[in-house]
C-alpha cells in the first residue's frame, strides 16, 4: 500500500502545529526523488519533494508523481509533492493534474498588478482541487536553473498585505537578501523579514537555502518562516558523486553502482539539512 502524498494544507497545517520548518528539496530524477524521500525518512521529519518547470523537461508531471509515489511507499513521515519557480498557468495546471499537492506559480519578475492578476488565476484552480499555492513577491538575485534573473528587488513590506489579500495565495517566497546557486553570498537581512512577517497574512517562504547559515535559518522561524528550499546542496552531492568516480577512472562505466552511491549521499544531506534546520 502506497502512502497519499501528502496535500500540501495538511502538510502546512502539521508543520505549524509542530513547529517545524519545511524543507522543499529540489529534484530532476529518478535517483534525487528516492533520495529526498530517503534522507526525510531517515530523519523523521515532514518536507516537500519539489521539481522546477525547467526540470520538468526531463521529466514530466505524471512521471514525477509516479516516481514520488513509489519513493514514499515505505514512507511514514508527511511529504507533499510541490512544484517549484512555476513558469506559466499551464504549468500549473498540468502539475495539479498529475496529482502535485502543493504548487508555486512565479509571476514576481511582471509588474506588480500583472504578477497579481496571474497568481490569482493559478489561485482560482488550485483551490478547486485543495492545492495551496505559493507565489513571489519581489525577484531573487542569481539564476535560478538555467534562466538568468538580473533583478535585485527586495520585498516591500508595504505591497505585502494588499498582494496577499488580493491574490489569495497560500505561501509567499519573499527576497530579503537570499540568492540562487551558490555562486553568490547571500545577505539577509533579517529585520526585513521581520518587518514582513508582521504584516503577512500567510507563512513564509524563503529561496536559495543552500548557501544561507543555518542560524540564519533557525532565527527566521521566529519571523513566519515555514519553508525554505535546497537545490544546490543536493545537486552538488549527486553530481560529485559521478565526478569523483571519473576522476579516479576515466573507464568507469558502473551506472547502476553510482546512481545507488548518488542515492546514498543525497539522502544524507537531506537528512543532514532537516535535522539541522530543526534543530
Amino acid at each position: 500500500m502506497k502512502m497519499k502524498i501528502v496535500n500540501g494544507f495538511d502538510l502546512m497545517n502539521f508543520a505549524q502545529d509542530n513547529h517545524y520548518i519545511l524543507p522543499a528539496f529540489n529534484t530532476t530524477n529518478l535517483e534525487m526523488t528516492y533520495a529526498i524521500a530517503k534522507g526525510l525518512n531517515q530523519a523523521g521529519l515532514p518536507g516537500y519533494i519539489q521539481i522546477s518547470s525547467n526540470n520538468l523537461r526531463l521529466s514530466s508531471p505524471d512521471t514525477i508523481t509516479y516516481l514520488t509515489s513509489d519513493a514514499l511507499k515505505d514512507s511514514d513521515v508527511p511529504i507533499g509533492l510541490h512544484l517549484d519557480h512555476g513558469k506559466s498557468y499551464e504549468h500549473v495546471k498540468a502539475c495539479v493534474d498529475a496529482g502535485f499537492t502543493s504548487i508555486m506559480i512565479d509571476a514576481s519578475h511582471l509588474p506588480f498588478e500583472e504578477n497579481i492578476k496571474e497568481v490569482k488565476r493559478a489561485v482560482q484552480y488550485c483551490h478547486f482541487y485543495g492545492v495551496p499555492v505559493e507565489a513571489e513577491l519581489g525577484a531573487l538575485k542569481g539564476k535560478e536553473e538555467d534562466i538568468v534573473n538580473e533583478a535585485d528587488c527586495k520585498t516591500d513590506p508595504g505591497m505585502v498585505a494588499d498582494f496577499v489579500e488580493r491574490t489569495g495565495c497560500d505561501l509567499l517566497a519573499v527576497s530579503v537578501g537570499n540568492v540562487h546557486g551558490l555562486d553568490l553570498t547571500p545577505k539577509v537581512d533579517l529585520p526585513l523579514l521581520d518587518e514582513i512577517s508582521k504584516v503577512s497574512p500567510v507563512p513564509l517562504v524563503m529561496h536559495g537555502g543552500s548557501g544561507i547559515p543555518f542560524e540564519t535559518i533557525q532565527k527566521a522561524r521566529e519571523f513566519h518562516l515555514l519553508k525554505v528550499n535546497y537545490g544546490s546542496d543536493l545537486r552538488k552531492a549527486f553530481i560529485s558523486t559521478f565526478g569523483e568516480a571519473y576522476e579516479q577512472n576515466h573507464n568507469e562505466v558502473n551506472v547502476i553502482g553510482l546512481s545507488l552511491e548518488s542515492i546514498e549521499k543525497v539522502s544524507k544531506k537531506a537528512a543532514e539539512l532537516v535535522s539541522i534546520i530543526n534543530a
